[in-house]
């Protein structure tokens, strides 16, 4: 039984040539089994077609989770290697009010940060020589002040990291940046038996740069790393 074909002879030899570039072709494949199914006529059921489509359904889902898999571990790594670093620069000084200074400098660049604000909490005033130096960074609040800043004057526990966005900044805490602050890390700080806690606050103007839906893990080792450096220097 002879055959006539209805194509380019030129390009009916080139796909018998090359057969793969047919079957890796999606889209031309899609066109056949559609061909196909509509030269079966609509009484018939096309069951390797459907189990083709579904199969094919559950790779492209498949690959979609394999690529959300890939970059969420390369933005794990790489938030990783950022606090590793924040941490060995916060580590470099030998005294307190460069490793203060430190913190809202090189250490805010390298976390991405617009500003970092540390808050010790104290039965004294600001008016200490020390903490008018170093206002950019620091700052003195009453006793309880953090964790009412924390949970928002809710009675619930305080976490050691808190993640959210805010409309404004408080100004008690970010001064005048605070109109532009949009979203903001919110690190506790525990100094030890007798002493009051500390808070430690990173802002960004960036909305979406903080959010309760994030990991906590990495900012919660920070922690521990700046209670541990803190300790040394309030000893």
């Amino acid at each position: 039984m002879s055959s006539n074909p209805k194509i380019d002879d030129a390009l009916r030899e080139a796909i018998i040539t090359q057969p793969d570039v047919i079957l890796d072709d999606s889209d031309v494949m899609q066109a056949l089994i559609a061909a196909n199914e509509k030269a079966m006529g609509g009484n018939i059921v096309d069951l390797r077609g459907i189990a083709m489509e579904r199969l094919e359904s559950r790779l492209d889902r498949l690959e979609d989770t394999h690529r959300s898999v890939i970059a969420a571990a390369y933005e794990n790594l790489a938030g990783t290697n950022q606090i590793h670093r924040a941490i060995l620069r916060m580590l470099d000084p030998v005294e307190f009010e460069t490793f203060l200074r430190d913190l809202g400098g090189e250490v805010a660049e390298i976390l991405r940060v617009d500003t970092v604000k540390l808050v010790l909490e104290s039965v004294q005033n600001d008016n200490d020589p020390a903490v008018k130096r170093l206002g950019e960074v620091l700052s003195v609040a009453e006793p309880g002040f953090i964790d009412d800043y924390l949970t928002r004057g809710r009675s619930t526990p305080p976490r050691q990291v808190t993640l959210r966005g805010v409309q404004d900044g408080s100004e008690e805490i970010f001064g005048e940046k605070a109109d532009w602050i949009r979203s903001e890390a919110c690190l506790k700080l525990d100094f030890g038996e007798g002493r009051l806690p500390g808070l430690l606050v990173f802002g960004a103007e960036d909305p979406h740069m903080f959010g309760p839906q994030q990991g906590t893990d990495l900012l919660a080792f920070f922690t521990g790393v700046f209670e541990r450096a803190m300790r040394r220097w309030l000893s």
